[in-house]
């Protein structure tokens, strides 16, 4: 199934890319999400906090995805 990623901040700068459609297997995980990214883009690994969204909801990393869900990466922020 295909999902759409959408990401900001330092995530956008991993992708090289605001966007990317990522190829998974049915009844995936947020988790299964999180390693996909890890595997192409192993500079993920370094966000410790990375926090997805899944259709403009925080979700769990046992969420399940479903087919054209919008997964958008939250990097960590930081500001004063």
């Amino acid at each position: 199934m295909k999902i759409e990623v959408i990401a900001f901040g330092i995530a956008k700068d991993i992708l090289n890319s605001n966007q990317v459609t990522l190829e998974m297997e049915e009844q995936s995980s947020v988790a299964d999400v999180r390693q996909a990214l890890v595997d192409l883009y192993p500079a993920f690994q370094g966000l410790a906090s990375l926090q997805l969204a899944v259709n403009a909801d925080y979700v769990s990393d046992d969420y399940l995805i479903k087919e054209n869900d919008e997964v958008v990466l939250i990097p960590p922020v930081s500001g004063g």
